[in-house]
């Protein structure tokens, strides 16, 4: 995947929080301006976008039509649950702590959303997960 641009009803709250949490992440920004913020790591980038104003008073629904959820990948098992501290640090909302999952062989994964309350995760899934022969996907739990 080489972007995904999420819009925000208030931008100059989640500039902050994304500023914190994408530099956490080790990823590296390119673009600040009065309506969109940039980040890259890796090989992939995430963009905020500053919203119309007159959804200014929306808040995200995951049930609604578009996304449901951004997933990061973490390296280790450990990294989730230091990005755990990390998200009680900011003072996210945490959805759910870290927890083993159904989706994959050793998924581990915590919830959190940000400020307005779109919901985001990191996970770490040990060896190739469901790339693996004869893994299927067991979606129980999915929220």
């Amino acid at each position: 995947m080489a972007h995904v641009v999420l819009t925000v009803s208030d931008f100059e709250t989640a500039v902050p929080f994304y500023e914190k949490l994408l530099t956490f992440l080790g990823m590296k920004r390119v673009f600040k301006g009065e309506e969109f913020l940039y980040y890259v790591g890796g090989r992939t980038a995430l963009g905020i976008s500053k919203g119309d104003e007159r959804y200014r008073q929306e808040q995200f629904v995951q049930s609604r039509v578009g996304l449901h959820h951004l997933c990061f990948r973490a390296r280790e098992r450990g990294d989730v649950d230091s990005f755990y501290g990390f998200l009680r640090e900011l003072g996210a909302k945490i959805v759910h702590p870290p927890e083993d999952g159904t989706w994959a062989p050793g998924y581990y994964s915590v919830l959190f959303e940000d400020p307005d309350g779109i919901r985001l995760e990191m996970n770490h899934v040990p060896g190739q997960g469901l790339l693996a022969g004869g893994v299927s996907m067991n979606p129980v739990g999915y929220r």
